[in-house]
């Protein structure tokens, strides 16, 4: 019994208890597959709460999309949103608020206006839809201009430097010799004399960018060199008077002012051009941005000559006799001469009357500077006077005395003011904006006159010429530091200075855009075309009723009477209407009847005795007796 029910029991109840213990390893297995392929839906169940019925539990198909989506997007978005927050919070660095500071020199337009408080002249309503969206388009780009300039800004982090005096030293009274022991050797290379005693008085002109030297002797001497390294690239002799060198858009070509005629020469000393418009000429400047090439000679005649077409692009006679004074604008393009009377007019090629005429000195003018900014203007006679004159008012600010007439001055950079009189060059500094009492450098050619000089840009050295030759001296401080290397580069290549010059012919500015205000292009008239109309009828009336109180028309005025019938008065009169009367008609009406009662009055009354058959014997008595 004991072992039937032991097979009964065991069999029962072991078949049972293996039943249980298949269905629980089945149960762990196909748990452990559910966790193995579906490790992610198990974190979203615990992140979603759980279904209250079975309508709001999802499918299959889309709890797998969802699965699958939220494996990378769920922590990229999460964390893209927590970075916008943070966006929003974070308050502008002190780099933007410096940038932001910065760049409100440089807005122009209603941005500016915003940022002053005030109102833009040029702000105009728009009513079209794409006006609007050009004129947003231009805000925007303006705005960050300004912005891209101020962000440059930041990088330009040199300075100019100066000298210093301590104590009762003097910086007039520091040599050459003394700086040059101070100074690294680059540096102090920069100083040097070129002694060329034959061919002299010289004249001398810098590049755009500072790097090359054209040098002319009265002589005929001409020579150009990389003067930084030393290195000779042409040398000529045209065997004729050179009075004025300039260089032309780089240092590829040049123009000379000969004897007779202007010539131009490429960088080997070759002949190019003969400009024979330009007669006789004395002085030469370049417009660089119109590639116009203006001179000045013997005659007083000024001559524009577009370097690109070869035509002239203007000529003007002043009518005050020979002039050896030239100065070009570098704000404007304004041309500056210099007359035998005193005065200084300001020309552009297409206006035949001066923009403006300015008396200067009490002698004749003797050379003429201006400042980078167009702002300041010096001008040296000889009075023995050195006249500071700001150009936006026309007027004088102050004036220094020299030793002897400056016979050339010139302004760096930076605003140093050079003067050459006599064997003396002197360097003001801070003597544009107020007047200052010493001079901030002097230096001695003994034996010698200086002739002209030269600041070199971008770098703190002043080149003049002599009798003797050439010298540089280093005036700390004069030149700008940091260069714009799209607009002039003194370590350019010849790949990008064959690219700056491309850039250049694109960008060249046509002659008629040369005025004293050179922000005119591009100003919007705040008018509409009724406005403008109705001002321009008003301006008609004015202008006729000023003109009739003259006594400029026919009717309001009486002239002498001219001979002949086709006279310009009398063919007027017979195209007008002859029931109108004028003055002049009643007058020759007055005149008429006058001279009819006067012939009247002259004739002889015949007597009744003598109006009979007989009166013929009466007539023939009459001649007798005369």
């Amino acid at each position: 019994m004991a072992g039937k029910s032991t097979g009964i029991g065991s069999g029962v109840f072991g078949k049972g208890t293996v039943a249980h213990i298949e269905s629980g390893e089945n149960h762990r297995e196909h748990q452990s597959r559910h966790e193995a392929s579906d490790g992610s839906d198990e974190e979203d169940r615990e992140d979603t709460p759980p279904p209250r019925t079975l309508r709001d539990k999802p499918a299959k198909s889309d709890r797998a999309m969802s699965g699958k989506k939220g494996k990378g997007n769920g922590k990229k978005d999460q964390l893209k949103a927590d970075g916008d927050q943070e966006d929003r919070k974070q308050e502008p660095d002190a780099i933007d608020k410096r940038i932001q500071k910065a760049s409100k020199k440089y807005q122009r337009g209603l941005a500016a206006a915003a940022a002053g408080g005030g109102k833009d002249k040029e702000a105009v309503e728009v009513r079209s839809k794409k006006e609007q969206s050009k004129v947003a388009h231009d805000r925007r780009r303006r705005e960050e201009a300004a912005v891209d300039a101020a962000r440059s800004e930041m990088l330009l982090g040199e300075t100019a430097g100066y000298l210093e005096a301590e104590g009762l030293e003097r910086t007039y009274n520091i040599t050459q010799k003394q700086l040059a022991e101070n100074l690294d050797i680059s540096s102090a290379s920069k100083i040097m004399d070129l002694k060329l005693n034959e061919f002299g008085p010289y004249s001398l002109d810098y590049t755009r960018n500072g790097r090359h030297l054209l040098i002319g002797g009265r002589k005929g001497h001409l020579a150009t060199m990389d003067w930084r390294r030393g290195k000779l690239q042409c040398e000529i002799h045209v065997r004729e008077t050179v009075r004025d060198v300039s260089w032309l858009h780089n240092e590829s070509l040049f123009a000379v002012a000969q004897k007779k005629f202007a010539y131009i020469y490429d960088h080997t000393g070759a002949e190019v051009h003969c400009l024979r418009k330009h007669t006789e000429p004395t002085r030469l400047g370049f417009l660089a941005h119109h590639f116009l090439l203006a001179s000045v000679g013997l005659g007083g005649a000024l001559v524009y000559q577009d370097v690109t077409e070869g035509k002239v692009a203007g000529e003007h006679r002043p009518g005050f006799g020979p002039c050896n004074v030239l100065e070009v604008n570098p704000y404007n393009a304004v041309v500056h001469l210099g007359h035998g009377n005193g005065t200084v007019t300001l020309w552009s090629p297409r206006h035949e009357q001066p923009l403006a005429r300015m008396l200067c000195h009490r002698g004749p003018v003797q050379a003429l500077a201006i400042d980078r900014s167009g702002t300041y203007m010096a001008s040296s006679g000889l009075d023995g006077r050195l006249k500071i004159w700001d150009i936006r008012t026309f007027k004088s600010l102050h004036e220094y005395a020299t030793t002897r007439p400056a016979q050339s001055i010139d302004i760096s950079h930076r605003g140093l003011l050079a003067a050459a009189h006599g064997p003396h060059v002197t360097v003001w500094k801070d003597a544009l904006a107020a007047p200052v009492h010493q001079p901030y450098m002097r230096h001695l050619v003994p034996s010698s006159s200086a002739s002209g000089l030269r600041f070199v840009p971008f770098d703190d050295v002043l080149g003049f010429a002599h009798s003797k030759g050439i010298s540089s001296i280093v005036v700390p401080g004069s030149g700008e530091p940091n260069f714009d290397a799209y607009a002039a580069n003194p370590y350019q290549t010849t790949k990008q200075r064959q690219e700056h010059e491309v850039k250049m012919l694109l960008d060249k500015l046509p002659a008629e855009t040369i005025q004293l205000d050179p922000d005119f292009i591009g100003r919007l008239d705040p008018r509409t075309q009724a406005e403008r109309a109705r001002d321009q009828v008003d301006v008609s009336r004015s202008e006729y009723a000023q003109n009739k109180a003259a006594g400029k028309y026919l009717d309001n005025e009486v002239k002498n009477k001219t001979k002949g019938r086709n006279s310009t008065a009398k063919r007027y009169a017979r195209k007008r209407q002859t029931n109108i009367m004028d003055l002049k008609k009643l007058r020759d009406l007055e005149n008429m009847e006058r001279e009819l009662q006067q012939q009247e009055a002259k004739k002889r009354k015949i007597p009744e005795e003598e109006k009979g058959a007989l009166g013929k014997f009466f007539k023939e008595k009459r001649q007798l007796d005369r």
